[in-house]
């Protein structure tokens, strides 16, 4: 006769916990892990703004204060009268519109100089092997950090009326005077800026130049590819973003260089720094200064938006890549 199955214990075949086990209540969620409740949503946004208010404070007072205070002196002319006054008084000057040649001729001529013998330079540096073009390739980070008026005054130092390079030929020749006397010219404002500013396009190149595989090269060369050759058409379309990203950068520090013009001692080197310094401490003429200040400002800005988006598209020069083959850079 066959035995039928007790129902608890079909029941405790089919459920292996036994029949006594019993559902568990579900776990109270852990403050630490669990699911934020309303107010700590409404919490953390407010925790948020009291952290940022405090940096946003300081950055207004600081810089945006003074700016504002900058733009409204500019369209607050002190005789009365509308607001685009002031404006249209200094872009009638011709002291301003030169002042704005200048300072465009400058910019564009010392970034092509830094560009030329930036690029010159990091190619030595980083493809030309030689004893201690690694120290040089550091050398670079510091020389970022001097001040641009102690290339100026090394200059004067060096190609000045009394000069080394002066005294040597008066010493040579007995004559009065050495002929070397250009750097109270543009073109002495112009070699101050392209050596003080050069170091600038070298540190992105020296990092793109890294990233250029040894392989590439030496295929290069195998194919019977000329040095320029294999610069133009391996290691330049490497370098131009950076070279881009350099320039526009040099370009933005040109176009605000005060120490440089002002230590060279160029009299007829005015450029837009120079006309707020001589409006403002000069001729006392706060509201024109203010008003070329904002032009200056408005170039300033708008140069530095199109280094960012050369940045921001390019990569601005990163470091090398990780797990790659050898490289040639020194940087």
């Amino acid at each position: 006769m066959r035995t039928m199955a007790r129902p608890d214990t079909a029941v405790a075949a089919a459920d292996p916990a036994g029949p006594d086990a019993r559902p568990h209540p579900p776990a109270a969620p852990d403050a630490r892990t669990g699911p934020a409740t309303a107010p700590d949503r409404r919490r953390r946004p407010l925790t948020a703004v009291l952290w940022t208010l405090p940096p946003v404070a300081a950055l207004a007072l600081v810089f945006l204060y003074p700016l504002a205070l900058v733009v409204w002196q500019s369209v607050s002319p002190e005789d009365g009268g509308p607001a685009t006054a002031p404006y249209a008084q200094v872009f009638a000057e011709a002291s301003f519109r030169e002042a704005l040649t200048t300072t465009v001729l400058i910019a564009v001529g010392a970034t092509v100089g830094a560009l030329l013998l930036g690029l010159v330079l990091s190619l030595v540096i980083a493809f030309v092997p030689f004893a201690g073009g690694r120290a040089l390739s550091r050398l670079i980070d510091v020389f970022l950090a001097f001040p641009s008026f102690l290339v100026t005054l090394a200059l004067l130092f060096l190609y000045g009326t009394v000069g080394v390079a002066n005294g040597l030929w008066t010493d040579l020749t007995g004559a009065a005077q050495g002929p070397l006397d250009f750097l109270h010219t543009p073109w002495g404002v112009l070699l101050a800026e392209v050596t003080y500013f050069t170091p600038f396009v070298m540190r992105p190149l020296l990092a793109a130049f890294s990233q250029v595989e040894t392989a590439q090269l030496e295929v290069a060369g195998s194919l019977g590819a000329r040095p320029w050759q294999i610069v133009r058409t391996v290691i330049l379309p490497e370098a131009l973003p950076s070279l881009a990203a350099g320039g526009a950068l040099v370009l933005v520090l040109c176009l605000n260089e005060f120490g440089i013009v002002l230590f060279t001692g160029a009299k007829d080197v005015v450029t837009l720094p120079m006309l707020v310094y001589t409006k403002a401490i000069l001729d006392g003429d706060y509201t024109g200064a203010c008003v070329v200040a904002v032009v200056n400002i408005v170039l300033s800005v708008a140069l530095y938006a199109l280094y960012r988006t050369v940045m921001s598209r390019t990569g601005g020069g990163a470091g090398p890549r990780p797990g790659g083959a050898s490289h040639r850079a020194g940087a």
